[in-house]
């Protein structure tokens, strides 16, 4: 409460007296700097989300998840594992270069041939290991031969996942990154923003906006007031909820919401001495009143968590191991993995790994008071974000808290807790490893049979939430603060920067 006053207080002496320094520019505020914007190799959400509107996949995905044109404007599979791709033709990369069929091969066989020239060392290319080869049969066809069928392919080749960038990129792509996107890439400065601009050359529909800078404001209260005096225009997902009603009462702003498929989870090192024991991670669970989090730290934006797929997927499910707050059960799991409290009740220490984010460092504030209870000391680590996140994708830490982003299909299983998607390959950071579970993955991941397909996603769903490599604590809603000069803003449940496309601003 006290902090909700300060900002409120803040907020009253700030005014209204800001003014916007370029009415052409759509500011956007984030929290942290996007780690890479080669999208070969950049996964941490601000690089997807910003590579989104730079890059486009050979498919897209509509808001049933079904898959549509994108550069490919048609395409079909003449057995299970062909897939040929019809590139559509006069589309231009930012720089003029017209898209070829070579530019999607480049693209996927620089990241799944480490070893050729100008290869990247890519964590999303065991996403490809089906593929077999990929060939141009002329200057608009793409031809993918793979090993053994993949459900997931047009998944992994679709935009936001992969963007196609043009042939010959290398490892410095990063820096001036080149799309076909509607927006083009202009300048970044690391932990300051990074600025895009209107394609005019875009294949498809025109943004309405000119320029976006995505300024990086990682302390949340100088958030709330850049948006307050009008320095900032629209933040997604970035503000602490005890914020939203201080700004949404304000006369120059606007709020909007939809329910969200972001996955907010707490990931554990199995390697760890203390937590490859599988009841500590239950008691951890157990220690977790996540329903007084939600009520409290989330303001009710936000909805329990059991799986890492949205409730609407049709190979979700509820019937798995729950783990409801139930101190009297975690001691009681402690102490038969012999964890006693000492006599200043402290059970063991655990470290927990969080960037500098407000948002973030609540949280693990309140988890270290809530393991508190149990015995268990959380000890918090606070860093700023690229160190952060570069040492949890290295698998460098006991605990740490990220979010999921942009969940549409089961193959998230695999690239995070399958044995052969460990960090840097995949998403797997703890080294979690069942062989029931990598076996039914890779069967559903090829299996032509659907009814067959869900009862090994059931599976695997059940097998995670009883062994816990991490433990799914809420899908967040999507919440966006905006000015009322921008327009036309419809949130996305992924939490992505779509609206961008077709929003307008007005002066």
């Amino acid at each position: 409460m006290r902090r909700l006053l300060a900002l409120a207080a803040l907020l009253a002496l700030a005014g209204c007296h800001g003014s916007q320094p370029d009415p052409g520019t759509v500011v956007f505020l984030i929290e942290s700097s996007p780690a890479n914007l080669d999208p070969r190799i950049g996964t941490d959400a601000q690089s997807q989300r910003i590579d989104a509107l730079l890059f486009d996949g050979l498919v897209a995905r509509d808001a049933s998840f079904q898959f549509g044109p994108a550069l490919a404007d048609r395409w079909e599979q003449p057995n299970p594992q062909t897939l040929v791709f019809h590139i559509r033709s006069g589309v231009h990369f930012h720089d003029g270069r017209p898209l070829t069929a070579r530019d999607v091969v480049w693209t996927i066989d620089s990241m799944i041939h480490p070893a050729n020239p100008g290869a990247v060392i890519s964590p999303k290319a065991a996403a490809f290991t089906s593929v077999d080869t990929i060939a141009a049969s002329d200057e608009l066809t793409v031809v993918f031969h793979l090993k053994h069928a993949d459900n997931f392919l047009l998944t992994n080749l679709s935009t936001g996942a992969i963007g196609i960038v043009p042939e010959g990129s290398g490892k410095d792509f990063w820096q001036h990154p080149v799309g076909t996107g509607p927006f083009k890439f202009v300048s970044q400065q690391i932990d300051q923003d990074v600025v895009v601009e209107r394609n005019p050359l875009t294949w498809t529909v025109q943004p309405k906006l000119d320029r976006i800078r995505f300024s990086v404001v990682p302390d949340a209260i100088t958030e709330s007031l850049e948006l307050e005096k009008g320095s900032g225009d629209v933040a997604v997902n970035s503000l602490p909820m005890d914020a939203l009603p201080v700004l949404a009462a304000r006369p120059n702003l606007q709020l909007e919401e939809a329910g969200g498929t972001e996955i907010q989870y707490l990931g554990f090192n199995l390697l760890d001495p203390l937590l490859k024991d599988v009841r500590v991670r239950q008691a951890i669970a157990c220690s977790i009143d996540r329903g007084l989090i939600i009520q409290t730290l989330m303001l009710n934006h936000a909805r329990p968590a059991s799986s890492l797929l949205p409730t609407s997927h049709w190979a979700w499910t509820g019937d798995v191991a729950q783990y409801d707050f139930d101190p009297v059960r975690a001691r009681r799991l402690l102490d038969e993995a012999g964890h006693h409290p000492g006599a200043d009740g402290v059970r063991f220490h655990l470290t927990m790994k969080t960037s500098n984010d407000e948002g973030a460092r609540l949280l693990a504030a309140v988890l270290q008071q809530q393991l508190a209870s149990v015995g268990i000391a959380l000890d918090l680590r606070s860093y700023e974000y690229a160190t952060f996140y570069s040492d949890v994708t290295r698998g460098v830490f006991q605990m740490y808290s990220l979010r999921w982003v942009g969940i549409v299909q089961p193959d998230i299983f695999s690239y995070a807790f399958s044995t052969s998607y460990f960090t840097p390959k995949g998403a797997n950071r703890g080294h979690y490893s069942n062989p029931r579970f990598d076996a039914l993955v890779d069967d559903a991941a090829s299996s032509q049979d659907l009814s067959k397909r869900r009862a090994e996603y059931v599976e695997a769903q059940q097998i995670l939430a009883r062994d816990l490599p991490a433990i799914n604590l809420w899908y967040r809603d999507t919440v966006v603060v905006h000015s009322r000069r921008l327009t036309h803003i419809v949130p996305s449940p992924l939490g992505s920067y779509a609206f961008l496309e077709t929003a307008e601003l007005t002066h």
